[in-house]
């Protein structure tokens, strides 16, 4: 059974994202002085008093978007309208009705039953004799809220949850897999999105940077519930132009940490840069099982073959050679079901444990294929035996007799053999050395 979805709703700067980050108990979404931080629908699922809903955030409704994107806004708003089963109608407490917030009821208007009306920076006394005005719109008397200072907080939780009673009692399904699309403007996350969930749910436009947010898309494969995050694209660092975009970066890279798998999105029509380096960087500090996605495939496969290019990206991103190619046209959907079975299959190896004996028998081989050679002025290291000790990732503890002995080429020629010999060939592995004095030292 589908959860019931909570939308909240309202003209420029009346404080839904505060608002919704008050029912989600976390700066979930982005919130900022300026008109239009939110574009896209926004969502999580939520708990309120053990009923749970789908919460979404939308734009300002009116909002003169200084990217020209008004009408993708609007969409996006009234799909929210649309799908939703328990409108929350914001207006600012302090201003009083304004010309935006009629047009606002105008476009609830047939959908009255479902309207509950939230006066919101209502954070003094003598505001709430204020907000009987709010009656005119036609959707009863405003229950008062300060998002900001906590006012009336409790209140409108129970309301809520008292208002979608009976159909949001059933626990949510947890998503079997997450994965977070990440790469420089203009990649194609949000088409690849999309294309994904089978609906315009996020904004496209050729205008960069039109992602703020990090936005959570749930769509169901193979009757599995998956969770797409489309998240903001990422530009050299001294162009970042205001908070806004800052803030986006650095929800992309919590994105990455709570995904199960990246798709490292490439565009295809032009040459890898910096961004990409510098995220490839990113991904392998987080040990994220990573796809790399080479979208726009259709723009750019009359000027090289796959392999020369699958070559020139482990050029160019060598501290990714383990991760698999996928060459993919999100605006046409070629390959998108085969790239989701890759990461699943990734996914699976990410959360795979392996025997000791088995693990013992593959560090045994590396050594006697290369017997490793020590830094200069240390002993040669000696291993003792390995274990492993987590998934996701995969981590190893090797036992060494000093582990500062063992050199970086070392540690790559044995990762490059456990993916070769263990069931890790396309993850990155967490190799830990820890040092251990043999029997014999310890008889001395």
């Amino acid at each position: 059974m589908p959860l019931p979805i909570v939308a909240i709703v309202g003209r420029p700067n009346v404080g839904k994202s505060s608002l919704f980050n008050v029912f989600t108990g976390r700066r979930t979404s982005i919130t900022e002085s300026t008109p239009g931080v939110t574009r896209d629908r926004v969502t999580t699922v939520c708990e309120l008093n053990e009923t749970y809903c789908e919460l979404v955030d939308t734009g300002g409704h009116g909002v003169v978007d200084r990217d020209d994107l008004s009408e993708h806004v609007e969409r996006q708003i009234r799909f929210a309208i649309d799908q939703a089963d328990l409108i929350l109608f914001v207006v600012d407490g302090r201003e009083g009705v304004t010309a935006l917030d009629r047009s606002t009821a105008d476009l609830l208007r047939r959908r009255c039953e479902r309207v509950q009306l939230v006066a919101n920076k209502v954070d003094e006394p003598h505001l709430d004799t204020q907000v009987g005005e709010f009656i005119r719109l036609g959707f009863g008397e405003a229950v008062t809220v300060s998002a900001l200072h906590g006012h009336g907080r409790r209140e409108l939780i129970d309301l809520v949850a008292e208002r979608i009673a009976g159909i949001g009692d059933e626990e949510p399904v947890e998503p079997a897999m997450k994965i977070a699309l990440i790469g420089k403007r203009n990649a194609g996350k949000s088409t690849f999105v999309n294309a994904l969930a089978g609906e315009q749910r996020v904004i496209v436009s050729e205008v960069p940077g039109t992602t703020r947010d990090s936005i959570d898309v749930r769509f169901e494969r193979d009757g599995r519930t998956l969770v797409a995050i489309d998240t903001a694209g990422v530009r050299k660092k001294n162009k970042i132009a205001d908070d806004i975009e800052f803030y986006a970066h650095t929800r992309a890279a919590a994105s990455i940490h709570r995904a199960d798998v990246i798709l490292f999105l490439i565009d295809s029509t032009v040459p890898v840069g910096q961004v990409d380096k510098r995220l490839a960087h990113t991904v392998v500090a987080s040990y994220k099982p990573c796809i790399l996605v080479v979208n726009k495939w259709d723009l750019a496969k009359h000027r090289t073959a796959t392999e020369t290019y699958g070559n020139y990206l482990m050029e160019v991103l060598p501290q990714l050679d383990f991760a698999p190619v996928a060459f993919t046209s999100a605006q046409s959907g070629r390959n998108m079901d085969s790239t989701v079975d890759l990461a699943s299959s990734l996914f699976k190896q990410s959360r795979t444990r392996v025997g000791t004996g088995t693990l013992n028998q593959a560090l045994r081989e590396a050594l006697a294929k290369n017997t490793p050679s020590a830094k200069r002025g240390r002993k040669i290291p000696k291993f003792y035996y390995a274990t492993q000790i987590a998934t996701q990732p995969p981590t190893i503890v090797i036992f060494v007799n000093a582990a500062s002995s063992v050199t970086q080429d070392y540690e790559r020629f044995l990762l490059n053999r456990f993916r070769e010999r263990l069931p890790f060939g396309e993850i990155p592995i967490r190799l830990i050395f820890r040092s251990r004095r043999s029997a014999q030292s310890r008889s001395e």
